[in-house]
């Protein structure tokens, strides 16, 4: 199991945002489309990330003024990124080692995708579910 069958079953479709994106248009962002993350893309490339808890700290760093900040001052940086053939099981360990939630997912410089701790749980639910399946019909039918 990949983050390449992940993406296959989710789509590519990735919300991203320039490094000169104000904090308080991310955060309409986030709201508006129910989201906790979003890549921060410059020049192509993956520049950093930007997520609810980078809202938290910014606001108890520099309270509302952090909200007329450009994103890239408050961007978690750089993304720890994972490859589209990197098992499930590599981006779940990290993700938990890191206590991070999302991961872009890159080939060389270019993203392909985005992925979330739920994508991958879920997907690892849906195989050991599918697992237990066969298995049980295996042993019904032996």
């Amino acid at each position: 199991m990949t983050i390449a069958a992940i993406l296959g079953g989710k789509g590519h479709e990735v919300v991203s945002v320039s490094g000169d994106t104000l904090v308080s248009n991310v955060v309409a962002l986030l709201a508006e489309r129910r989201i906790g993350a979003v890549p921060v893309v410059d020049g192509g490339q993956v520049a950093g990330i930007f997520s609810e808890r980078d809202v938290i700290h910014a606001l108890a760093a520099e309270g509302a003024a952090a909200l007329d900040r450009p994103v890239r001052e408050r961007m978690t940086s750089p993304a720890l990124t994972v490859r589209p053939d990197e098992p499930v099981l590599g981006a779940l360990s990290l993700m938990t080692r890191r206590r991070i939630r999302h991961l872009p997912v890159v080939d060389g410089s270019r993203m392909l995708g985005f992925v979330s701790i739920g994508d991958l749980v879920k997907y690892r639910i849906d195989r050991i579910e599918a697992e237990a399946n066969a298995m049980r019909e295996y042993i019904q039918t032996a």
